[in-house]
């Protein structure tokens, strides 16, 4: 650990928050079993080394209350003593006394001699009467003694940066250095443009291209010049010079065949090093899930005691790896969600025994990384939700009509748990009744783009699941064109992606609506709500983005699908304000600007056009247009000079051709738009060719697509692989000096429209 720039008391700071989470843990283990060998040494092994780092700073206080806690372990340890609820309670609310007094600034240390001692005598009292076998507290106990030092007194940067210390100090195998969240988000920054500028070379990389194949051009001219002038000139010079100039075109086409190679090999090198310095740099705001929810087993603990309940608290996955913003959010969601388990959840043990079930009830936190986001679910095995009794309650704060509410499902119901102020208590206390704990869960997930749903069985339990994002600096987003601009819509919002036929469009008292999952959506033109150019007249297919909350959905017609992309969010200038649903901006590939969509601020705008009659229909008109008649074909292909080639071979034959750079890319893009086939190679980065085929061939909505393999490899064996994985043709690049290629497009996707 790096401490040159820690105080000595942030040293002691760092060590009494590591040392008190160990005896919390060990403590609340040897509640449900006492003869806990390995954490009842554990647990004097950490109040000795308090003990040793209090008297190094000079805190005669904390050598005191620290010495009392281990003579309560070694008489524990020595069979003199059994350590049950309530010699814990103490042993734990002397705990909290050691975190107060090590967060206390150093001009006020002072106050435990002084004003606070009386918190401290009764502590030591409390522990000596451990020692003598008292059974209760006594009397003249101080609550504020016992209860838990504030969530967040830490001492500035040095308390997060702490790490476990054991008798012997911080080991070396955790070293830890001291880096700002400033200077964390900057470097973040400077790695997302590094990214961005890394992907700069490509597009240079076609003008070399291009260049080249001017170059070609001018040597056949030349030639064409030479051949025609043979019969006219008879003098040498002027055949010298035109052999000169030929020369000189083919040194040139050489070198420029040279500097492709190089540049393409850079191309790979530079985007790898940038990958690799971004998500090294990600992986420094990462923090362990059990980081975040290293006190809500002290919290549930003595929540069930105060309502009589016995809980267990289990935590899964806790060493999954979160942002550190979105793992500081968590802390008030989960805590109202574990405090509706313990109080709305689990019965009282007389309750769960006559029902068959363990007197003590279990709750579990489950964290873990599912399709690329962060999956949180909170659940218990307690009483479930009664759901009569909750359309009652619907009904009674007339949220809706008795009729009504006898229509709504099981999952509309239990949307009604997340409305402010929303309870089915009937009483206020001090840990619930007052119907925010939902509302809030339901905010938090809302700010950071994420998702949050709710089931539940009667007498079985309660289970909410909270999808989020695994970072807040990169989001996940379906790029769409409007209006010939470029638009990035967070995938925590789409529902569906889909090519919309005009002819299931149906029009309902001036509205256009179309079916989908069994309900009338209605549609909204993009371009209308982002205030842009007028739609033209459209083809047979919309490109509609299915976007919206169980309450609001629309179809939001685009012009045309760009594919999924992960973007680094780069915040808007604050002096520009809020901008109508617009929430941040990122960088292309290419260096390129795009607005990344407010979907709330979205929906709200097509809520207002639809409320106020304001809404434009999609302008109907024949599918004639050139541009949307031409077969769509994909090219997949790790190499800068492959995938040119045969984007201008298959371009040159009339097909609208697209290109993706390795195979995840390529599957991404076949998802998200529509294309008549698909032509790749196998061996490339993140997912090979072969994969790719199987999963086109394996999607019930892609396997129509045929696919052709180009490949250097040559072996029937690998032919015979390719093939069995579900391509139509398997051709070597070879091929591109000849017409096979541009045969099997014909063969398998017909002749390119007119």
């Amino acid at each position: 650990m790096d401490t040159r720039e820690f105080s000595i008391l942030d040293l002691f700071r760092v060590e009494a928050e590591t040392q008190a989470q160990v005896l919390t843990a060990g403590l609340l283990a040897l509640e449900r079993d006492h003869a806990l060998a390995d954490q009842l040494d554990a647990c004097m092994r950490a109040a000795h080394s308090l003990k040793g780092a209090a008297r190094i700073v000079n805190l005669a206080v904390g050598v005191r209350v620290a010495h009392a806690m281990e003579d309560c372990f070694v008489a524990a340890q020595k069979g003199q003593l059994t350590l049950r609820q309530k010699q814990i309670d103490l042993l734990l609310g002397a705990t909290d006394l050691l975190a107060r007094i090590a967060h206390t600034l150093e001009a006020d240390i002072s106050l435990w001699e002084g004003e606070k001692k009386r918190d401290v005598d009764t502590c030591l009292a409390s522990l000596a009467g451990i020692l003598a076998g008292a059974e209760v507290v006594p009397a003249d106990q101080d609550p504020a003694a016992l209860s838990p030092a504030p969530a967040g007194a830490r001492s500035g940067e040095a308390a997060e940066q702490g790490t476990v210390g054991g008798p012997g100090g911080p080991r070396a195998s955790d070293r830890v250095l001291r880096v700002t969240a400033e200077n964390l988000n900057r470097l973040l920054s400077l790695a997302g443009e590094s990214l961005v500028e890394s992907r700069w070379i490509k597009p240079f990389a076609e003008s070399i291209l291009r260049l080249k194949r001017l170059h070609h051009h001018l040597g056949k001219r030349l030639e064409s010049a030479r051949e025609a002038s043979l019969g006219q000139m008879t003098h040498d010079s002027a055949q010298a010079a035109l052999a000169d100039a030929q020369r000189h075109v083919a040194e040139c086409e050489d070198l420029l065949a040279q500097r492709l190679v190089e540049l393409e090999m850079f191309d790979r090198r530079s985007i790898n090093l940038a990958h690799r310095l971004y998500d090294e740099a990600l992986t420094c705001r990462m923090r362990p899930f059990a980081d975040g929810v290293e006190g809500f087993p002290r919290m549930v603990r003595d929540l069930a005691h105060s309502l009589g309940r016995e809980v267990k608290l289990e935590i899964i996955g806790g060493a999954t790896q979160v942002d550190r913003d979105i793992l500081t959010r968590l802390d008030a969601p989960l805590g109202h969600l574990l405090r509706n388990a313990v109080d709305h959840g689990i019965e009282p043990p007389h309750v769960r025994r006559a029902a068959g079930k363990p007197a003590e009830g279990v709750v579990r936190i489950e964290a873990g990384h599912s399709a690329g986001a962060l999956q949180i679910i909170v659940s218990d095995d307690g009483c479930g939700v009664d759901l009569d009794k909750l359309r009652e309650a619907v009904v009674a704060r007339n949220l809706t009509t008795p009729e009504a509410s006898r229509a709504l499902s099981e999952a509309e119901l239990l949307e009604f748990l997340f409305l402010p102020g929303f309870t089915m208590k009937g009483t206020v206390t001090d840990v619930s009744g007052r119907g925010v704990g939902l509302d809030a869960v339901q905010d938090m997930v809302k700010q950071v783009r994420g998702t949050v749903r709710v089931s539940s069985k009667l007498g079985q339990g309660t289970r909410f699941q909270l999808q989020l994002p695994v970072t807040l600096s990169v989001v996940r987003t379906l790029l769409a064109e409007v209006a010939g601009e470029p638009y990035a819509f967070p995938l925590a919002y789409i529902v569906r992606a889909l090519k919309l036929s005009i002819a299931k469009i149906a029009l309902l008292e001036g509205r256009q609506h179309f079916e989908f999952d069994g309900r009338q959506i209605g549609l909204v033109t993009a371009r209308q709500v982002l205030a842009a150019d007028a739609p033209s007249a459209v083809g047979d297919e919309l490109p509609v983005i299915v976007i919206g909350d169980h309450d609001h959905t629309y179809g939001l017609v685009v012009d045309r699908f760009l594919g999924e992309r992960e973007l680094v969010v780069q915040p808007l200038d604050a002096q520009l304000g809020k901008i109508k649903d617009i929430a941040a901006g990122a960088l292309m590939e290419d260096g390129a600007p795009v607005l990344i969509v407010d979907a709330e601020d979205l929906i709200r705008s097509m809520d207002r056009l639809v409320s106020g009659g304001r809404l434009d229909l999609v302008p109907r008109g024949s599918a004639d247009v050139k541009g949307q008649r031409r077969k769509r074909v994909l090219v997949v292909d790790d190499s800068l000079t492959v995938r040119e080639v045969e984007r201008k071979l298959i371009g040159n034959g009339g097909y609208d051709v697209e290109v993706a750079v390795d195979g995840m890319d390529g599957w991404n893009a076949v998802r998200t738009g529509h294309f008549n086939l698909v032509v790749t190679d196998i061996d490339m980065p993140r997912m090979d060719g072969i994969e790719l085929v199987t999963l086109i061939n394996k999607d019930p909505n892609l396997k129509s697509v045929p696919v052709i393999i180009v490949s250097y490899k040559d072996r029937d064996e690998d032919r015979q692989r390719g093939l069995e994985a579900g391509a139509a043709y398997y051709l070597t690049k070879g091929s591109f000096h000849d017409d096979t290629l541009l045969q099997a497009v014909i063969d398998l996707i017909g002749e390119p429209a007119a």
